[in-house]
């Protein structure tokens, strides 16, 4: 395709800046439009630093705004669509997720149609899987497999129905009488440089002498480098744009992991913090079926609240479920279709983390410093 141009949505985000940094290097690309709420100072100049063959355009603005979205994708061929609210936790409105994961996502199919974007591809996420029960086990999952997130949380259920929305617009007729094709990718649980979860987990065990909470000792997930992520969405762009490729890769979804290896959220934070002397809790722990059964207390407690008082248990069934299942999945399908092989090897991703979560760790002892003086 030449002298073509690409809309990320996202782009501020923890994924997004990696799809950019990737993006610039492409063959015959024109501009960039990099679109989110807000850019921090440091991020707008990292972009204007990457701008050399390539135009990169700064817009900021709501996913909700109509006549906005319809001007960033004014002559664009190519939309990644990396925005999104994640809220695991539930401290975010129900609404507020619906509304830029569901309505954002509807109302920027709709723009592509009267910009005619002939290409849209969806970041979508594993959860719009599952797991349902943290007693099914799932490994080596694959996209034949019916599976589909039956909890009613707002997350899941929203990146559910939009990353529907995303793969039934596939086909749909574009303004100028051409056709857009979509597709969804869904990552496994992605960590690295920037990484909040990781960031909140070492965080708060450099405050709590070093020991790191527990997140999912029960669990065992193949978890996924930010930088192979980010480089999924690359090789996915380019098969869209294959017409050879194109035509079994249009309305599908792909599982996106990598060669991290098969382990449980906590031992992940341990790998890439112990170096520092963070560790885990060695107490004693409740058995799952009782968190479980706690959880589901805690919701009927907020339930029985919601009419005077808002509270937000620490955990319910959805958070014990999320956290402590087997549930790992292949990356087969984008091997055979996108051409996908992970960029950076499980150690590169380890070395590249660590180095940051040292970053992290670094800052925790200059804030110490600068109290006590």
């Amino acid at each position: 395709m030449t002298g073509w141009s690409c809309l990320v949505t996202g782009a501020g985000g923890f994924l997004g800046q990696r799809i950019i940094r990737l993006l610039v290097k492409e063959k015959e690309l024109k501009e960039i439009r990099v679109l989110d709420k807000a850019f921090r100072p440091e991020l707008r100049e990292e972009f204007s630093k990457l701008q050399n063959k390539t135009k990169l355009t700064v817009l900021e603005g709501d996913i909700l705004d109509e006549p906005f979205l319809k001007r960033a994708c004014q002559d664009v061929s190519v939309i990644i669509h990396t925005a999104c609210i994640i809220d695991v936790f539930g401290v975010t409105h129900r609404e507020s997720i619906m509304n830029v994961n569901v309505k954002g996502t509807q109302l920027l199919l709709e723009a592509c149609v009267q910009a005619s974007v002939p290409v849209f591809i969806y970041t979508s996420s594993i959860e719009v899987a599952g797991p349902n029960s943290y007693k099914e086990i799932i490994q080596n999952g694959h996209e034949e497999e019916p599976l589909e997130n039956t909890w009613p949380a707002p997350y899941p259920h929203s990146k559910k129905l939009a990353e529907k929305a995303v793969l039934a617009a596939n086909g749909w007729n574009l303004k100028n009488g051409g056709t857009l094709y979509t597709c969804a990718l869904r990552p496994m649980y992605i960590y690295g440089e920037g990484s909040r979860f990781l960031s909140a987990s070492v965080n708060e065990a450099l405050n709590n002498n070093g020991i790191l909470s527990s997140v999912g000792k029960f669990s065992t997930v193949n978890p996924v480098y930010v930088g192979n992520v980010a480089w999924a969405h690359i090789l996915a762009l380019r098969a869209l744009q294959d017409p050879k490729k194109a035509p079994s890769i249009r309305g599908q979804f792909y599982y996106i992991s990598d060669d991290t290896p098969h382990q449980s959220y906590d031992n992940l934070n341990y790998t890439l913090s112990k170096e520092f002397g963070l560790r885990l809790d060695s107490r004693w722990s409740l058995p799952l079926s009782l968190m479980y059964w706690i959880g589901f207390l805690l919701e009927i407690v907020s339930f029985l609240l919601r009419p005077i008082y808002t509270y937000r248990p620490p955990f319910n069934r959805h958070i014990v479920t999320l956290s402590n299942s087997v549930f790992t999945f292949s990356y087969k399908k984008a091997q055979r279709d996108l051409a996908y092989k992970p960029l950076y090897s499980w150690e590169e991703a380890k070395q590249k983390t660590v180095e940051w979560v040292g970053s992290l760790v670094d800052r925790h002892k200059e804030n110490l410093k600068s109290k006590t003086q």
